[in-house]
């Protein structure tokens, strides 16, 4: 078990630089269970607890046509994670592996995803099943499962000519 802040055998801190604003918005906030993060599950389940999202205005608009597909992407800001890990040692085994080949949520920007079971809409709420975040995580964006779509058409001669 990770505990708070703790930098195992062979990973490496660095001092990130400072943050420019990239204009992110929050377009709502998570609703879970878990209030701590050594008790939130490592990877949400498709039969786990109810989580609600509910959506701020003037984003739930947006919310139309979602009721159609049975699986959601939810993307989340990790609020409470450090952002200043380049190795890690997620097992604590003695391996030590760059960031990006991890799920870890420790991240220079740390942007969480989940692919939700849908359950239903409540007014500016969202009802899914198979979160893995902390009550009050703040939302960055929802979008349909990827893949509940069916694909585009292979590319067609001049597709990717560059005009000179």
């Amino acid at each position: 078990m990770v505990r708070y802040n703790e930098i195992r055998e062979g990973e490496v801190a660095i001092e990130p630089p400072a943050p420019t604003d990239a204009g992110l918005v929050f377009i709502g906030r998570i609703r879970t269970p878990w209030t701590d993060r050594m008790m939130t599950p490592r990877q949400g389940r498709h039969d786990g607890p109810i989580c609600r999202i509910e959506i701020f205005e003037p984003w739930v608009q947006a919310l139309q046509g979602l009721d159609q597909y049975s699986k959601v992407e939810v993307l989340y800001w990790l609020h409470q994670s450090r952002r200043d890990l380049v190795l890690q040692s997620p097992a604590s085994d003695g391996t030590t592996r760059g960031t990006f080949s991890l799920r870890s949520p420790v991240r220079p920007n740390p942007i969480g995803t989940s692919v939700a079971k849908f359950v239903g809409i409540e007014g500016a709420t969202v009802l899914v099943r198979g979160l893995d975040c902390l009550d009050g995580t703040p939302l960055i964006d929802l979008k349909p499962d990827r893949c509940q779509f069916t694909p585009i058409a292979p590319p067609q001669a001049g597709d990717f000519e560059v005009e000179a």
